[in-house]
């Protein structure tokens, strides 16, 4: 009987929260890990676990692409964060042209190593509920729709599988959210059961 894969989890809180669900039900193929592993429940270590834009998610990956080329897969998404709209501005924390050139650079990065790459679109965003909770910023789902045609757009072109987790949610049938962004513990795990049935795949 063959060992079982390596799995290296780099997304945002999205991705935090799926996890536990995820490495349950991959736990008979894949040694799971991710960014920050062990951290999760922590809020003082947020940054240490969470992936974040697209400009930190191409920075770890410089940082330590030894250690993720040693991974069988690596399941990859960001998004959210970069289409954080300043309040008084309304620019974007990552500008769309600028979240497509840290793509690029990540496909670059990754595609000499031999480690296979899985992509998940971002979640959809309610703006209502989002922009009347938080205060802080705020975020359309017209960014999240945008930024995922350029990211699947690159993607295809490059023939990594893109895991549609945004469509998966826009066709279910049930009350999604547990604040202005984040999931239910019932939908997290069917994200997680989506996903992990998308990487038996691969």
């Amino acid at each position: 009987m063959k060992g079982k894969k390596s799995l290296f989890v780099l997304g945002d809180s999205i991705s935090i929260h799926y996890g536990p669900f995820l490495r349950t039900m991959l736990r008979d193929i894949f040694d799971y890990d991710r960014k920050g592993r062990g951290k999760e429940n922590s809020e003082a270590e947020a940054e240490e676990v969470n992936g974040g834009d697209s400009a930190m998610v191409l920075e770890y990956l410089q940082r330590h692409i030894r250690r993720i080329s040693r991974c069988d897969v690596l399941l990859l998404n960001c998004g959210l964060h970069d289409i954080k709209t300043d309040n008084r501005t309304g620019v974007t924390q990552v500008p769309l042209a600028r979240y497509e050139q840290n793509l690029s650079a990540v496909l670059n990065l990754i595609e000499p190593q031999h480690v296979r790459l899985a992509w998940v679109s971002t979640t959809p965003v309610e703006d209502h509920r989002h922009n009347r909770l938080n205060r802080e910023f705020k975020r359309y789902n017209r960014d999240v729709i945008a930024y995922n045609r350029v990211a699947s757009g690159l993607m295809n072109a490059r023939n990594v599988p893109v895991i549609d987790l945004y469509t998966f949610m826009c066709n279910l049938d049930l009350d999604l959210y547990c604040d202005h962004v984040h999931f239910t513990e019932k939908v997290r795990a069917l994200q997680a059961s989506y996903i992990a049935g998308a990487l038996c795949f691969l």
